[in-house]
């Protein structure tokens, strides 16, 4: 059995440590309530542009362009959102698991890392990291997505990459976060929204400028879009984890320091009880 010093000492680091976890627990707390209520004003516009857009290219007929079409490279650009501070339970590492996980040959994969967290797993893993957009997660602005979906939309059209896709953590309520690969590009044309098939509206799309100079407008804002949408996301995701991380480790701490506090007790009486033997024996000895 340990020695009542060390339990004491023991016991000691755990409610120091217990007491960061639930201050940090408490920090994140109010920063979710605040990134919650962003998130909930955006998921709406945020999903019904991803649907309008492909209901529109669901119903336009016999149109060839560039955004519509498979690229000739094999490479596959993918805008991976994580944090840029850890102690978030699993939220970083469920975002990463899409690529190492996933279909994705590492070879083909180009990362344009958001969140620090992120791009230092894969690239460690040895993925080609094509931009650093970290310090964006510490405030996301619309502006911030403008620049991000500007530099993969110029690769898409240099033909450096032929697919573009974005990696996020959709925040669904306080406690439920999922993990999210979403293709952005070719958009693709067969997802069209379900309560539009069991409508059966299939009416067909006529575009006014012609469709050459509406769907350059279209696709970008369409991108930056749901790049926004899902920064904003993974802002709310990220303190929703880091809270439940940090109540789960209030929660162990205090059920180690009860623990430890039963062990200390136990050599506390195990020590008097030797002392009090060796007091009898002693003064038995003398008589």
């Amino acid at each position: 059995m340990a020695s009542m010093r060390d339990i004491k000492r023991r016991k000691e680091s755990i409610q120091s440590t217990g007491q960061i976890t639930k201050a940090m627990k408490l920090v994140s707390t109010v920063k979710l309530q605040k990134a919650k209520g962003r998130a909930e004003n955006t998921k709406a516009y945020f999903n019904h542009m991803y649907a309008a857009v492909n209901s529109i290219l669901a119903k336009a007929e016999g149109i060839s362009h560039p955004y519509l079409e498979e690229g000739k490279s094999p490479k596959k650009a993918v805008i991976v959102v994580t944090s840029n501070r850890g102690l978030a339970g699993g939220y970083n590492s469920n975002v990463v698991k899409l690529l190492t996980k996933g279909d994705f040959k590492k070879e083909d994969v180009v990362v344009y890392a958001v969140g620090r967290k992120g791009r230092e797993t894969l690239e460690r893993m040895g993925y080609e990291i094509k931009e650093d957009f970290s310090e964006v997660m510490n405030g996301p602005l619309f502006a911030d997505a403008v620049d991000i979906g500007k530099t993969v939309l110029e690769a898409f059209a240099r033909e450096e990459v032929g697919e573009i896709y974005l990696a996020y953590t959709v925040f669904k309520n306080t406690v439920t976060h999922i993990p999210t690969l979403l293709r952005l590009l070719p958009v693709d044309k067969d997802a069209v929204p379900q309560e539009e098939e069991d409508s059966g509206s299939h009416a067909v799309m006529n575009f006014e400028p012609e469709e050459e100079e509406a769907l350059p407008v279209i696709i970008l804002k369409y991108i930056n879009s749901l790049v926004f949408g899902a920064l904003i996301e993974a802002v709310a995701a990220e303190n929703g984890a880091r809270m439940q991380a940090m109540d789960n480790a209030t929660n162990n701490a205090e059920e180690m320091i009860s623990s430890l506090s039963l062990m200390y007790n136990r050599a506390r009486q195990s020590s008097i009880t030797q002392e009090l033997t060796e007091i009898v024996a002693g003064a038995s000895a003398i008589d």
